[in-house]
């Protein structure tokens, strides 16, 4: 199995941090139909009372729209790539090496495996790093 290597919009929002803060956002793009891969909430400690959820794909113009409706949005600050393929020991190794001998410094990853597949998002501070981890990555996992 090869990996699928692409860039990807990730939608971002602030939360009430409260029961039911989270749960509201996602009402409404379930609504919508939309069927979500990747998400990941988190309190703002700088700023109490508040948190932040990061969430894709929204594939559809009715997904997107319930999506700004509820305070989502893309932003050109955050940068997206999907890894997904076989697990194996020391991937992750093998992708983040790969990345800092180019000298991209990642903003973030988050990552899982299950059972013998995994998929990986990382986050880039601009497009240009995004464009050029594709292309590193790709080779790196040939």
């Amino acid at each position: 199995m090869a990996y699928s290597i692409r860039k990807v919009d990730v939608w971002a929002a602030e939360i009430d941090d409260r029961p039911g803060g989270l749960a509201g956002k996602l009402d409404a793009l379930a609504k919508a139909g939309a069927c979500l891969e990747f998400l990941i909430a988190r309190r703002q400690p700088d700023k109490p009372g508040t948190g932040v959820v990061f969430l894709t794909p929204l594939k559809t113009t009715k997904q997107k729209q319930a999506a700004t409706e509820a305070g989502f949005g893309t932003t050109a600050s955050l940068q997206s790539v999907r890894v997904e393929g076989p697990d194996k020991p020391g991937l992750g190794t093998k992708m983040t090496r790969a990345l800092a001998d180019a000298g991209i410094n990642l903003r973030g990853i988050s990552a899982a495996a299950l059972g013998r597949k995994s998929v990986s998002y990382f986050a880039f501070d601009s497009a240009d790093d995004a464009a050029n981890a594709i292309g590193i990555l790709r080779k790196a996992l040939k």
